[in-house]
């Protein structure tokens, strides 16, 4: 089973394309906000408490409540939090990124040993930056021209053009994520045209497979 990494910038359609890797190939894909989410969002997840008990010490007369009724934490809430405070997101990251790993790390042990799959598809916006290079077999960069990556957002998602360039501008290069890449995907035209880029990628490794 080989592992690849997925990441890109915001808009660059990894989703999409994700999807076509599931239903057209024997693999397992995981996103890194899923596994976030089941550590840290949830009850009986690995640091829910200590992640609840931190939110919760910065907690202002104006917050809003911080978990939903079935316990689980407001994702909205908590970014609203950390986003005034510096400080608190840095020490939920401390909290939330290692569980991440371990979970990932799990889920690929588990993927493996199932002899199920021939691909670990992760995906995440900061696998770079998180320092996953070393846990994949190779790199994929998901590139769409920014161009594209705004108007998609836009009809999308209904991002404002200040959102959009706030998000871009908190996010790799270009030149960044492309020195860190095995491979380029370019998803600035058809979804037909970047599945063919997927399926000659992993033809190649099916060959030397052999």
């Amino acid at each position: 089973m080989i592992i690849i990494g997925i990441t890109g910038g915001v808009g660059s359609g990894k989703s999409a394309l994700l999807q076509y890797i599931g239903s057209h190939y024997k693999a397992c894909i995981l996103r890194s906000d899923e596994a976030a989410h089941a550590v840290s969002l949830v009850p009986g997840g690995s640091v829910y408490p200590a992640l609840v008990s931190l939110l919760t010490a910065h907690k202002k007369d104006e917050d809003a409540p911080l978990c939903h009724r079935d316990g689980s934490i407001d994702h909205k809430e908590m970014a609203a939090r950390i986003f005034r405070e510096p400080a608190l997101r840095e020490e939920v990251n401390a909290i939330v990124h290692p569980a991440v790993r371990v979970y990932i790390d799990d889920a690929i042990q588990k993927a493996r040993e199932s002899k199920k799959y021939d691909f670990f598809f992760l995906e995440a916006a900061l696998l770079i930056e998180c320092g996953y290079r070393s846990v994949v077999d190779s790199m994929w960069y998901i590139h769409a021209d920014e161009s594209v990556r705004r108007k998609r957002l836009k009809e999308n998602r209904g991002y404002s053009e200040e959102k959009t360039s706030a998000i871009m501008k908190s996010q790799l290069s270009e030149t960044a994520f492309r020195e860190n890449a095995d491979v380029v995907i370019d998803n600035s035209g058809s979804l037909e045209s970047a599945f063919r880029q997927i399926d000659e990628a992993l033809s190649k490794w099916y060959h030397e497979r052999r």
